[in-house]
């Protein structure tokens, strides 16, 4: 398994080192290592060129995560993509382990694995909801994110099979992502921590957006145009769409947020009034 690693970033000179460090770590050494600067103010380019001489460099205008993690995927020479978000690290032994399980299990495209979670410099448990599983996952996909980028390792057939990140989504690209795959395909599950999450910055997605589900929904209804979904599978992502757009519209009426109104009312009513 010759594995090419993704890095995208954005203004995290500070993080960068330490995700880079835990990829040169690797007691199963990365093939290649990209870094895809989307448009930093903060010299993070110069970094890398200065300090990281043997990793791949590539630079592009600000366009968002999706367009640099596709940016990085088309670069890449080999035949696995491991992503790795800018912030996150991996444990030495990710890559090993993960070629062990793929050894006893070669047909499956996308592997990944337990988390540690540390917020604000604190290890804290994540709640049952973000529980990680393999196998057929699809519906454990609906409600929320359940795959984390910097957890997953894809065969690269995968993105000429299914597509890139969705780069008009400025979050939750991962949901949408993980939706087009796992009704699909089974995933590879490595029941042990093999990364670090970090979180409770400031510059996270999810702090940046409000209303999250907003994407959500968006990513909802693309899976139900897709031919390749099965009638149980359209039955459970339209009764989630259904869902989460309600809830949307509840909080949109109660605030006077007539643009949401707008833009979503039309879709439950279409989802609300059909059988899916």
């Amino acid at each position: 398994m010759q594995v090419s690693v993704i890095i995208p970033v954005y203004n995290r000179r500070q993080t960068l080192p330490r995700a880079l460090e835990s990829v040169i770590a690797q007691l199963h050494p990365a093939a290649e290592i990209i870094v895809v600067d989307d448009g930093s103010e903060d010299g993070t380019a110069q970094m890398v060129r200065q300090q990281y001489p043997d990793v791949q460099l590539i630079e592009q205008p600000n366009k968002g995560v999706s367009a640099a993690r596709n940016a990085g995927i088309r670069a890449a020479k080999y035949g696995w993509i491991a992503l790795l978000d800018s912030d996150d690290e991996w444990l030495p032994q990710k890559l090993s382990r993960i070629l062990q399980a793929h050894e006893k299990q070669p047909d499956l495209l996308l592997w990944h694995s337990d988390e540690i979670w540390v917020r604000n410099g604190t290890r804290v448990n994540p709640m049952n909801k973000h529980a990680k599983q393999g196998g057929n996952i699809f519906k454990h996909c609906l409600p929320l994110c359940v795959i984390s980028p910097s957890a997953a390792v894809i065969h690269r057939k995968v993105f000429s099979e299914i597509g890139w990140f969705d780069e008009a989504l400025p979050a939750c690209e991962d949901y949408d992502y993980w939706l087009r795959f796992c009704h699909r395909y089974e995933v590879g599950y490595i029941e042990q921590p093999l990364i670090r999450k970090y979180g409770g910055h400031a510059d996270q997605l999810s702090r940046k957006h409000w209303g999250m589900d907003r994407f959500r929904i968006h990513a909802l209804d693309k899976l139900l145009q897709q031919k390749t979904i099965t009638p149980t599978q359209r039955e459970l992502a339209c009764q989630m769409l259904i869902k989460k757009t309600g809830i949307l519209l509840k909080g949109a009426r109660k605030h006077q947020n007539q643009s949401i109104i707008e833009q979503f009312e039309p879709l439950l009513q279409q989802y609300g009034n059909s059988s899916c």
